[in-house]
């Protein structure tokens, strides 16, 4: 009787395979994404790739590495010293960043803030310089205030001097003042410019025009942005106007002199390098 022939094998690998070939594609894509997402030192991590290669036989002729003139041998059992050799790469034996890595990372973040205000006050004052000086040749530096931070420098206008009381219309004697104060502005064309309208305290009295020093304030502000605008050729797109109202006084408002003090007209000029 013939003998029954033996079925070859199915060609190709087992069906298995491809199902674990598909695991462990999207486990590495899975571990990519995460080192996507992650902030490490390159140089250690190197270090650590190089030793976790050598460790698994990955890499050729004997699996030993030097990297920067430091051996990293076959296994973890090769290191005899592991604790000193996970410190030296900022980890501790969970692998995860240890306390003196977190300080320095925050040292080295407080030393860059540090350098941006610097570099800030720096344009800031160098700005302020250049506004008080156009502003004695106006003949204006005596009718303004100029101060400065690490964001802005800021031209003060008494509002008294600005405007009648209860009124948002530039004073006819004070529209030189303004006309002048443009005149520096315009060099400062590409800064953002905020204008910013304050009051005193003292509440209106039954005004159809306005609901309270809010508004009056944000009139006031707007009022001067658009003489600016209009008759100075100021970029209505870099600017801005709010008001304030009898917030953040800059005197008390118990006494005559301190509430004139407390209206006033705000102009903030952005230096580069500010985050507005």
């Amino acid at each position: 009787m013939a003998k029954r022939k033996q079925e070859d094998p199915p060609a190709g690998s087992p069906a298995w395979m491809a199902t674990f070939s598909d695991l462990m594609n999207l486990l590495l894509c899975f571990f990519v994404l995460l080192f996507a997402m992650s902030t490490i030192d390159q140089e250690k991590f190197e270090e650590l790739v190089a030793s976790l290669s050598a460790s698994f036989g990955i890499m050729e002729g004997g699996s030993a590495s030097v990297i920067e003139g430091a051996l990293i041998s076959t296994g973890v059992a090769d290191l005899n010293q592991l604790d000193d050799y996970y410190e030296d790469l900022g980890l501790n034996n969970d692998g995860n960043s240890d306390e003196i890595s977190k300080d320095n990372g925050d040292s080295a973040g407080e030393t860059v803030l540090e350098q941006i205000q610097k570099e800030g006050l720096e344009a800031s004052e160098k700005m302020a310089e250049q506004i008080e000086s156009e502003a004695t040749k106006q003949n204006v530096a005596g009718s303004i205030d100029i101060d400065f931070t690490s964001q802005y420098v800021q031209i003060t206008l008494n509002g008294a001097l600005l405007f009648d009381p209860a009124k948002a219309s530039i004073r006819d004697d004070a529209v030189l003042l303004v006309d002048k104060v443009g005149d520096i502005l315009n060099n400062y064309r590409g800064n953002m410019v905020e204008i910013t309208g304050y009051t005193d305290s003292v509440p209106l009295i039954d005004d159809p025009k306005y609901d309270d020093n809010w508004d009056l304030s944000s009139a006031r502000a707007k009022t001067v942005l658009m003489y600016l605008v209009n008759k100075k050729g100021m970029d209505i797109s870099r600017m801005k106007a709010s008001g304030r109202g009898e917030n953040d006084p800059i005197a008390s408002n118990d006494t005559a002199e301190g509430r004139a003090q407390n209206r006033r007209v705000e102009i903030k000029i952005f230096n580069e390098i500010s985050s507005y």
